[in-house]
């Protein structure tokens, strides 16, 4: 059995956004605020990661940033996963949508609870999809005993099956 600690990213530092690199997809490059790091320098406090192994971590600047951090306070090795990214407003072409259309369909996504209405041709990434992709990359980790994740809210309610979890929160699945 292993038990996989999901530990949302730190408050990001928006201070930068649509400006320079971090415009359309350079968003998802953006770092931590100072609050966000002390938000994951005390997740790294918490004794349930005491016997962590490994840092897996979503390829988001956020993710990687509060990755970084734990991996200095906890001594571990990090690993990026491609498929921890955050939930996909548009899982069919993977475009970046204006934040209108994105909130629109992150509206519909909680409104339907993860799954798309039957009489709509939605692209959003569903709960299941989501699921599918992390439980995959979690399978290959399960010779680990415990394993930390750094992700995103969204994916953590939905994989997890828990309210939106705040920044810096833990959350355990045992496999």
């Amino acid at each position: 059995m292993t038990t996989f600690y999901f530990i949302r990213h730190g408050e990001v530092d928006l201070s930068e956004a649509n400006t320079k690199i971090y415009q359309g997809h350079g968003h998802h490059m953006l770092t931590l605020s100072p609050k966000g790091i002390g938000q994951i320098i005390e997740a790294a406090r918490s004794p349930i990661l005491k016997d962590a192994e490994l840092i897996l971590t979503s390829p988001y600047g956020r993710a990687l940033h509060s990755a970084a951090i734990l991996s200095r306070e906890l001594r571990l090795d990090i690993k990026v996963e491609t498929d921890l990214h955050e939930w996909l407003a548009d899982g069919q072409t993977f475009a970046y949508l204006s934040d209108e259309e994105a909130e629109k369909r992150y509206s519909e996504l909680n409104r339907n609870h993860g799954v798309h209405p039957q009489d709509q041709n939605c692209l959003w990434e569903t709960a299941e999809q989501m699921k599918r992709r992390v439980y995959a990359v979690l399978e290959r980790y399960r010779q680990y005993t415990a394993v930390i994740v750094v992700c995103h809210g969204t994916l953590m309610q939905y994989v997890l099956d828990i309210p939106h979890p705040k920044n810096g929160e833990i959350a355990a699945l045992v496999l």
